[in-house]
């Protein structure tokens, strides 16, 4: 199992980094309850490892302006590897695309999108999305409101799992 291959120390920095990605080496230290060099070695190996791909600011979209929110389910006519490829290059490069999934099922990707306004997203949906190559179908549903929006793994889980397998 993948998360085994870190000692209790390493989770445990994983986790109070999830939750709070702006503490101080020091602090860190201190809540994982090791001094601060071997922390910042552990952080830096972490990093280097790929187990942190990032630190981020967490955004309020509607506060800046981002009223809708849109999932829209996109199904391909081709899904060879080259297509599947070539689709998930040109989302990489449309803006109001935050995210995109490759699916298996009915549908081949599921894209969130986040736009100012419903004509904006409607632009991109008619100008971009429906007419982009191997395209077949677009199904669309507005957010209404988010019940759980919570990045990250459940910490809590892997340990549990952990413990149990031990």
């Amino acid at each position: 199992m993948p998360g085994s291959r870190l000692d209790p120390i390493d989770r445990k920095i994983l986790a109070e980094l999830q939750a709070d990605g702006r503490m101080t080496n020091v602090e860190l230290a201190k809540r994982v309850g090791i001094s601060a060099p071997p922390c910042l070695r552990r952080v830096r190996t972490l990093e280097e490892q790929g187990f942190i791909r990032g630190y981020h600011a967490e955004v309020d979209s509607r506060e800046l302006g981002f009223e809708v929110q849109v999932f829209a389910m996109v199904g391909l006519q081709s899904q060879a590897e080259s297509d599947l490829v070539a689709f998930e290059t040109r989302c990489r490069d449309w803006p109001l695309v935050r995210e995109c999934h490759m699916l298996n099922g009915e549908v081949d990707f599921i894209l969130k999108c986040v736009a100012p306004d419903l004509s904006t997203f409607q632009s991109f949906l008619t100008g971009d999305l429906t007419s982009a190559e191997n395209v077949a179908s677009v199904k669309t549903s507005l957010v209404i409101r988010c019940a759980k929006d919570q990045p990250g793994v459940p910490f809590e889980v892997l340990e549990e799992r952990l413990s149990r397998d031990a």
